[in-house]
């Protein structure tokens, strides 16, 4: 405890524990949507597209890649949503298919115009995570936490919009609702959300911030507004705990966080089980 009070007092720790929180939280509010959907691998196909665009912002010298990084995620958010509505090429293919194109052509560029002495460490920082997060500068922490807030804003004020189309889409759209408009918001909202987290756990992890949390709170409640609330939960307190350890004990962030994530999870799946056997209550 006196160690982690020390650490405390160094804004590099205060900074790296604000931005994962914010990234926990918005990486939860939308998971639960996307699990229901059968959509989850929607961040891990976003993620590999957003470090195929950082290999490219590095080859160009691009100081701040975000300037890069955030639209073209965006635009291949869009193009992904547009792809998967064809009846040629389903959801799941669509998401292959950018995905892996997406990665190998970031990592051929990294080869060939390496700009870099420590080609596999910028490589792995970038797949696994780096320790960026704890060299964040106070723009980039306003930026997270605007970022953060657009998120939140628009779940929290589209919420009835996201529930119908996560539920019954075909209801919602014979009702005369544009369920593309919000299937579109749920694509850019998420963009957003990966470019946030690329720097807390890397690529290839994406995915478990997003998912974990959903999956362990379907396991513990049964509606939707309950399971988005646990699972906001349970991301944050992830967050921080993943973080703690990591900077008392050095180990990866983003490896941490997704291993308490995943520890979490298989102890929501014991407890869910022990309220059903004792006819506990879901609510």
């Amino acid at each position: 405890m006196e160690k982690l009070i020390l650490y405390l007092q160094h804004p590099f720790v205060v900074y790296a524990l604000i931005v994962g929180v914010l990234i926990a939280l918005c990486s939860s509010l939308l998971g639960v949507t996307l699990v229901l959907k059968r959509f989850s691998y929607i961040g891990d196909g976003l993620s590999h597209v957003a470090f195929g665009i950082m290999a490219l912002a590095a080859v160009l010298n691009l100081t701040n890649d975000m300037l890069l990084v955030l639209p073209g995620t965006i635009l291949c958010a869009v193009l992904l949503l547009r792809t998967g509505e064809n009846s040629k090429i389903r959801g799941d293919a669509a998401i292959a298919m950018i995905s892996v194109g997406a990665l190998a052509f970031g990592y051929l560029l990294m080869n060939v115009f390496s700009t870099s002495s420590n080609l596999s460490g910028d490589v792995c920082s970038t797949l696994f995570g780096a320790l960026s997060i704890l060299t964040l500068t106070k723009r980039e922490v306003v930026l997270c936490i605007l970022l953060s807030l657009l998120v939140v804003l628009c779940f929290v004020f589209f919420y009835h919009k996201i529930f119908a189309v996560t539920f019954d889409e075909s209801f919602a759209k014979a009702t005369g609702m544009k369920t593309e408009r919000y299937n579109l918001l749920i694509a850019v909202v998420i963009a957003v959300i990966i470019v946030l987290a690329m720097n807390l756990v890397g690529s290839l992890l994406i995915s478990a911030l997003v998912i974990f949390p959903a999956l362990s709170a379907m396991r513990l409640f049964g509606s939707f507004r309950a399971v988005t609330i646990c699972s906001a939960v349970l991301s944050v307190i992830c967050a921080l705990l993943g973080i703690i350890v990591s900077i008392l004990y050095g180990t990866p962030v983003g490896s941490t966080i997704v291993a308490v994530d995943a520890l979490t999870f298989g102890l929501c799946v014991l407890t869910g089980r022990f309220l059903r056997k004792n006819g506990g209550l879901r609510g």
